[in-house]
């Protein structure tokens, strides 16, 4: 019985230590979400109805609003977000940020914290986040970026990744080196819709 007092004192450490779990707020039919990113948001190469967030409405059954860019860096997305924000129907954000600043060899720390402030944005108007990653380009292929598993971590929201790496590594799902083709794009908003399931945004 002397040991009890341990037992109890290291029981409440662990469960002080356990991260708290950030609730998940099922979608009803009103509620729309946001697909916000660069041209791979914005379905770059293929038809406005055969871009991801198109895919994803039509399986949903949820407006999803393509605020995808082409070129856009994080930086620039972070200043256009506020004003996304102000729609109240919004209550799930698909963030999907990453691939310019790649490519434009642009400090990953300054990413990261671009990636961080969007999701603080969205948190303060309770919306919540689905962060997807973007893997890093090389000579020998695709890599994963640590950074997404970072930022998921961090502020503790689900995170979706290698999902562009698999499909951009299969020739006939891509149009170029960096951008899904239509097949791409729909393979990318079913693997989004069975992520949204699987975390209890969408439930049927």
């Amino acid at each position: 019985m002397k040991f009890l007092p341990v037992i109890i004192l290291i029981i409440l450490i662990l469960f002080t230590l356990k991260p708290k779990e950030t609730p998940i707020q099922t979608l009803n039919q009103n509620d729309s979400i946001l697909a916000f990113g660069d041209s791979l948001t914005y379905g770059y190469h293929a038809k406005p109805n055969e871009s991801y967030p198109a895919v994803l409405a039509r399986l949903s059954g949820h407006r999803v609003i393509n605020a995808g860019i082409p070129a856009e860096t994080s930086a620039e997305g972070l200043r256009r977000l506020p004003r996304l924000l102000e729609d109240e129907s919004i209550k799930l954000m698909i963030l999907f940020f990453g691939g310019n600043d790649i490519m434009q060899r642009l400090p990953m720390e300054k990413l990261k914290a671009n990636l961080k402030s969007m999701i603080a944005m969205a948190k303060a108007k309770q919306i919540d986040v689905l962060l997807i990653s973007v893997p890093n380009l090389n000579l020998f292929g695709f890599s994963p970026l640590g950074l997404y598993d970072d930022v998921a971590d961090e502020e503790n929201i689900p995170l979706l990744s290698g999902m562009l790496a698999d499909i951009l590594e299969k020739p006939s799902l891509k149009s170029d080196q960096v951008h899904p083709n239509a097949k791409g794009y729909k393979m990318m908003g079913e693997k989004i819709y069975e992520k949204l399931k699987e975390v209890g945004w969408i439930r049927r």
